[in-house]
């Protein structure tokens, strides 16, 4: 009986562990939840935070990278919550450190008492590792709970903050970080390059919604060609890595139904080698994994779009028409 036991509660803790360790799979969408490309002379400083993004985005690969400055009052930026903070962290690694893995290798909580505190000791754990469980899959599931309809579709035109409460901590147009930017057009950019604001129109604006789709379905559809036109060669070559890992694992990324929700201008600027936007946009995708053989699901739901929030900057050569406006970096916000 003591040998059954002990066996079923090894199931259970691996059970739970596995599910705790699903929570940290990537985001299969294009750029697969990171940060990616180049803004030219500004690609080591955070783009200024908006409605849309409140959050500071996330660094690009580089040398360096020029935070916001904090807030006036002295307060913090707002740091993005991370799974092992706060209440379910100290419960996952309290539980998981005390007992769980203890479980796995023939020890609980109360091992090596009486029968009697043995049992109320394997009741214990089970508890524990219902509640770790049930937590988890409540973050799991809010994770990717679709925000509330009714959002405005339409950007911001104004650069910078919004009208209305604020974010601590408001940067202005960042200035140029450390070592050489290159540019995305294949020269490499003066640094500190010369920068000038830049107004935009509702063409830009159009474009940069248009871009939106076309990367996302082009990357469900493994449209090489249709990635090398609307973005530049350093993001069309990461998106194409991606696709030839997928390839290797056997599974196919599915982006289909693109629609933005809300988007706002972060900062326009131009500089010798090109005019560059940093664009804001929350935006729902279908985003689902297949086995490429079998046509299974191996993530996502087929019937349910998934939001995310990131930052786009976008580059064109200097001069040039909203036509020519290419995706030139992904930062997660």
């Amino acid at each position: 009986m003591r040998r059954s036991t002990s066996k079923f509660t090894k199931s259970v803790a691996l059970a739970a562990a596995l599910l705790i360790a699903a929570g940290s799979v990537a985001d299969a969408r294009p750029g697969g939840g990171r940060s990616m490309g180049s803004r030219g002379s500004n690609s080591y400083s955070a783009p200024p935070v908006t409605n849309t993004a409140p959050r500071q985005a996330q660094p690009l690969p580089g040398p360096g990278y020029n935070a916001p400055s904090p807030s006036p009052m002295g307060m913090p930026q707002a740091q993005r919550p991370r799974f092992g903070g706060g209440l379910l962290g100290g419960l996952a690694a309290g539980f998981l450190g005390a007992g769980l893995f203890g479980m796995l290798f023939g020890n609980g909580f109360l091992s090596g008492m009486g029968s009697f505190l043995g049992l109320l000791g394997f009741i214990a754990q089970i508890g524990l590792v219902a509640i770790v469980a049930m937590l988890v899959l409540r973050w799991w599931r809010s994770r990717n709970q679709p925000a509330t309809a009714g959002a405005p579709r339409d950007f911001m035109r104004q650069a910078g903050p919004q009208p209305g409460p604020q974010p601590m901590g408001m940067p202005g147009m960042g200035a140029s970080g450390m070592g050489a930017a290159a540019s995305p057009f294949g020269a490499a950019a003066p640094q500190p390059a010369p920068t000038r604001p830049l107004s935009l129109v509702d063409a830009d604006f159009n474009r940069f919604e248009e871009v939106l789709g076309e990367v996302q379905t082009a990357y469900g559809r493994g449209d090489r060609a249709t990635l090398a036109r609307v973005s530049t060669p350093e993001i069309a070559n990461a998106l194409s890595a991606d696709l030839d890992a997928d390839a290797r694992r056997g599974v196919v990324n599915k982006v289909t139904s693109p629609k933005l929700l809300q988007g706002d201008l972060s900062e326009a600027w131009s500089e010798p080698a090109g005019d560059y936007a940093t664009v804001a946009m929350r935006f729902s995708i279908v985003d689902v994994t297949l086995d490429k053989a079998s046509g299974r699901v191996v993530d996502g739901d087929p019937t349910r779009p998934v939001e995310a929030v990131e930052l786009w900057t976008f580059a064109r050569p200097s001069g040039a028409g909203p036509q020519n406006w290419m995706l030139s970096a992904i930062q997660q916000a």
